[in-house]
């Protein structure tokens, strides 16, 4: 075949040229340059590698947000990818072995895996503008497979001690470690570390407390400039000792007696004040209708001390316990249908069946009322019946009975069911009042720290075969806690934008939203690709409207999918109250 010679130095290019499809990988390789990660990581880690600690751990946070492959396959996944695009420098994929990998992991753990995230955490504050009025904590377990029996000896290794404990996986078979987490601006985490897999959530609040002051203060925060919100854990003698002059929210345990009585008063006293639903409900729907909260104020004496009481109501509060309302209801019903039927029969005479209809009446209980009802009836004599005229009869009684729902007291006990308490020493007037509905919705920002733990929870990752050490596994779930922070400062740049500019993105089925989601937006630019020719990055086609909409809302643009150095644009929100 002959080949035009004019062709042959563009030929020669085509046959050097790579296209690669990366996804939103570009786009959080520029959140991490924003961050500055790797010179971060790079500062706080001493080590000889020729490879440094900060390319390795923006190299395992890129592969996490791919799809979280097991990070044995790391070298292979780098090898498909435009390192230099990705990682700033021109890196061989082989730098990336399990070797390289394990000693890495080491030495994050040697630093010391919680300043290397309030540190990156800090950055984010700055960077991003996050609001840390509300700091919210909780801890997740990690259930593993393998035995880790070195933990069970009197001088564990470093690192977490792998071991049974409480499993919020309901995997109570396996060993696990705990992880905790304390997140700001709806779900972006500035702090977290993994724990002891027996720890309980108690001690972690109390252990939590006494430094939460030094975490924050790096933010520039003191006491009273931010609010602590946590889950019914935290909430005991020590721990409410230790919060000291630090503003909280938490919910009070049912195992209170002044929860169950602020419940019952507020109940019957009837005052509510009507909140609404609240945006924290995105995933509302008219066969899912977001729950609706109305609120009464009050106050609880524990351990000794006077604090704020906010009981609130939901609407779709606790299903499991409004189930089970419906099945003792039910309950009710058969219970007094049986025990009323040897009652419904034919008496003699009237009082008689006016004692039965008594007796059938005191089977009432606080759900249903007995109904008894007695009829006149005429039987006839017995004896052959005269020839001419009526038969003669005999008056009797009978007696039915029917059920009628206490429906007062139904609607108590399904109100109270409906009921549940936050406990706060946030004031209601002053500097730093909030009224209801700013305390119920700082605290259902908790949400996002839940929502967050179906991030970190991966086995795939967890059980790799190089991570047969309790300090790797800490230092893995540094890496996994700097990806979902990545993550959330992606989906938190899309949600300000939203709100700065009231325009909504191209959602699911190409409706619009005013809630888009960091998933949403990994299948919108699924599709960009990128070849790499002589050096140069070129788009092979024009980016859609959608994708640069999307692009946008972030803070970047195609320019992220073509220049290693971009860093994306921080979006700040236009108000300082943004609650996402």
């Amino acid at each position: 075949m002959n080949v035009d010679k004019s062709l042959v130095p563009e030929l020669a290019l085509l046959e050097k040229s790579e296209i690669f499809t990366h996804g939103h990988l570009p786009v959080a390789a520029a959140f991490c340059r924003r961050l500055g990660l790797v010179e971060a990581i790079n500062t706080m880690v001493p080590s000889q590698m020729q490879t440094s600690p900060g390319l390795v751990v923006q190299a395992m946070v890129l592969d996490v947000l791919s799809g979280r492959t097991p990070l044995y396959r790391l070298e292979d996944f780098m090898a498909g990818q435009d390192v230099e695009l990705l990682l700033g420098q021109s890196i061989a994929s082989h730098a990336f072995n399990d070797t390289n990998l394990s000693r890495c992991l080491d030495a994050l753990f040697d630093a010391g895996t919680s300043k290397i995230v309030t540190e990156l955490g800090r950055r984010a504050v700055v960077a991003f503008g996050l609001d840390t009025s509300v700091a919210s904590y909780d801890t997740t377990s990690t259930s593993v497979w393998g035995e880790y029996r070195a933990c069970e000896g009197d001088a564990p290794p470093p690192g977490p001690v792998i071991t049974y404990g409480h499993s919020k996986d309901a995997l109570p078979h396996l060993k696990q470690f705990m992880t905790e987490l304390l997140c700001v601006d709806r779900g972006v985490p500035i702090f977290g570390q993994t724990r002891n897999g027996n720890s309980s959530d108690k001690t972690s609040n109390n252990e939590l407390l006494t430094r939460i002051s030094s975490i924050m203060a790096r933010h520039g925060l003191g006491a009273g400039a931010f609010v602590y919100a946590a889950d019914s854990a935290m909430v005991t003698k020590s721990n409410l000792e230790a919060i000291g002059d630090v503003l909280f929210v938490s919910r009070l345990p049912a195992t209170y007696g002044e929860c169950a009585r602020a419940i019952a008063a507020a109940v019957d006293i009837g005052q509510w004040v009507s909140i609404g639903a609240l945006a924290e409900n995105a995933d509302a729907s008219p066969s899912r209708p977001a729950a609706v909260y109305r609120c009464h104020e009050t106050t609880v004496d524990l351990h000794g001390k006077t604090y704020r009481a906010l009981v609130v109501h939901s609407s779709s509060h606790d299903a499991r316990r409004q189930k089970k309302l419906d099945k003792a209801l039910a309950q009710s019903a058969k219970v007094l249908q049986a025990a009323f039927k040897p009652f419904e029969k034919i008496y003699f005479c009237e009082e008689d069946a006016q004692e039965a209809a008594r007796q059938a009446q005191s089977l009432s209980d606080r759900m249903h009322a007995v109904a008894a009802a007695l009829r006149p009836v005429q039987v006839r004599k017995r004896g052959r019946p005269p020839k001419q005229g009526p038969a003669p009869t005999h008056t009797r009684y009978e007696l039915t009975c029917s059920l009628k729902i206490n429906q007062d007291e139904v609607d108590r006990v399904r109100a109270l069911a409906g009921c549940f308490v936050l406990l706060s020493n946030v004031p209601i007037e002053g500097e730093q009042a909030m009224d209801s509905k700013q305390l119920l919705k700082t605290y259902k920002g908790q949400y996002g720290v839940e929502s967050d733990f179906a991030f970190l929870k991966d086995p795939l990752v967890v059980n790799d075969l190089f991570l047969k050490t309790p300090a790797r596994i800490e230092a893995l779930g540094m890496v996994l806690i700097l990806a979902l922070l990545v993550w959330r400062l992606m989906e938190r740049s899309m949600r300000v934008h939203v709100q700065n500019t009231q325009a909504a993105l191209p959602g699911w089925d190409r409706k619009p939203t005013m809630k888009p989601t960091a998933f949403m937006m990994s299948t919108k630019i699924v599709s960009i690709q990128v070849a790499l020719i002589a050096g140069r990055r070129f788009l092979l086609k024009n980016l859609a409207t959608a994708q640069l909409a999307f692009l946008k809302a972030m803070g970047t643009g195609p320019a992220a999918f073509l220049d290693p150095s971009y860093r994306c644009q921080p979006i700040i929100p236009a108000k300082s109250d943004f609650s996402g």
